[in-house]
């Protein structure tokens, strides 16, 4: 049996772990990642590689910098001004949350949205009274949608681009080309999720914001320090956004950003240091840690080609561009739910220029399909960081995740079909 077979039957009892909940998540995912090492699809120095990976870092940091505003008041003193504006109503809030979270996503990383609104979202969920696992989710939906409106919004978009590039083609995609695709998607999604997905959510509250509320009408919520922790979240957000342009670059990252402002919350009284470390949320970064050599192991032992190779394969020998349009945006939307969308798009978007390529087919619309699917990880917590971000304060389980985002998967996919080949025919000028 090979490497690429073995590691698809360790993947398959991942997911069915995952699906059940037999034992907790975080153990499923380092189980994972060990059972990789074990069995000689990565080497056994990397198996615990993903508790050093910087996005770990930064969800680490960025969960006591939101912390911070809940223990001096503020996320709750912005979330009832939001709520005296917009009201109580569950779809209102969902929709300005959406918005803004798509509009950040477009132009900033998608899981430094997501961690930057997080503390927001609960403080504005606390205020209207609403649980927060009823717009949390929303919230890491929109980031991945947001992503796509442009070239830097996420990297399957940048490896499309890539690829074109790489097969010759001098006709690359602009900046906010994608936006073409990127816009439909975001308005249908949050559409979707404003009539149909809220009924697909879960409607427990968590204790913990319970215990977090009552430690704050015990504690200090003095103004001095509910606009320390507001000045502290606005730099991060500005260096983060912003901090390449102004020669930042190479010197702060978006984690560096982060955990500078967490020391500067702990240092400054907005919360203790042992509030710090009750803040982040270990489920969130052991599930994400774990995922990750598993993530690895899929790419080095062949398995993702392997299914790759399987699908192709079925489509027999001359399929039409929209039945290959269409196949590899399921299997990119299929593999970015357990794979980074990074790996899913590297994979693909080389295989899908060689069967365009092969049909005469101009690759542009494949390659789009391919990136937009790549960022459709809606049916999983492990699909994208901002899904893991917020499954320990939206109180998620598995199969919440599969039931909202599923459906999401199914109306993209009917809305990339539609547009795509709109505006990329496979054959331009005939």
């Amino acid at each position: 049996m090979s490497q690429a077979v073995k590691c698809l039957i360790v993947l398959v009892i991942i997911a069915l772990l995952f699906v059940t909940e037999l034992i907790p998540l975080a153990i499923t995912a380092m189980g994972g990642a060990i059972a990789c090492g074990m069995l000689g699809f990565i080497p056994a120095k990397t198996v615990f590689s993903g508790l050093s990976n910087s996005t770990v870092v930064l969800f680490a940091g960025m969960f006591v910098v939101g912390a911070a505003m809940f223990y001096t008041g503020l996320a709750q003193k912005i979330g009832n001004g939001v709520v005296k504006v917009s009201g109580t109503s569950e779809n209102g809030l969902m929709f300005g949350i959406m918005v803004v979270a798509a509009a950040l996503s477009s132009v900033l990383s998608n899981t430094g949205t997501a961690a930057c609104l997080l503390p927001v979202v609960l403080g504005i969920c606390s205020a209207a009274k609403i649980p927060a696992s009823r717009q949390l989710m929303p919230l890491a939906f929109a980031a991945g949608l947001g992503g796509v409106i442009t070239m830097v919004g996420t990297p399957p978009n940048i490896i499309a681009n890539g690829a074109l590039q790489a097969a010759g083609i001098k006709d690359t995609f602009g900046f906010f080309e994608y936006a073409w695709i990127g816009i439909p998607l975001t308005v249908v999604g949050i559409l979707y999720m404003m009539f149909i997905g809220k009924h697909l959510l879960p409607a427990a509250a968590l204790d913990a914001d319970q215990e977090i509320e009552q430690e704050i009408e015990a504690g200090d919520t003095s103004s001095k320090k509910q606009w320390i922790s507001g000045a502290i979240l606005l730099v991060v957000v500005i260096v983060m956004a912003v901090g390449d342009s102004i020669g930042l670059k190479g010197i702060v990252t978006l984690e560096m950003a982060a955990i500078v402002g967490a020391m500067i919350s702990v240092l400054s009284g907005c919360l203790t240091e042992k509030q710090a470390y009750a803040s982040i949320d270990w489920v969130t970064i052991f599930l994400f840690a774990g995922m990750m050599p598993v993530s690895t192991a899929m790419d080095k032992t062949g398995a993702g080609k392997l299914i790759a190779e399987w699908t192709v394969g079925i489509m027999g020998g001359s399929p039409s561009p929209m039945i290959v349009t269409s196949v590899l945006f399921i299997l990119s939307c299929g593999l970015t739910q357990f794979m980074s969308n990074t790996a899913a798009a590297a994979l693909l978007c080389p295989i899908g220029v060689a069967i365009s390529k092969q049909l005469g087919a101009s690759p542009k619309a494949v390659l789009m399909a391919i990136a937009v699917a790549a960022s459709c990880a809606f049916a999983s917590p492990v699909g994208t960081p901002p899904n893991t971000l917020v499954l320990g304060p939206g109180g998620y389980k598995f199969m919440d995740y599969v039931k909202a985002g599923t459906g999401l998967c199914v109306v993209s996919f009917i809305v990339s079909i539609i547009v795509i080949p709109m505006v990329w025919p496979f054959f331009p000028g005939k």
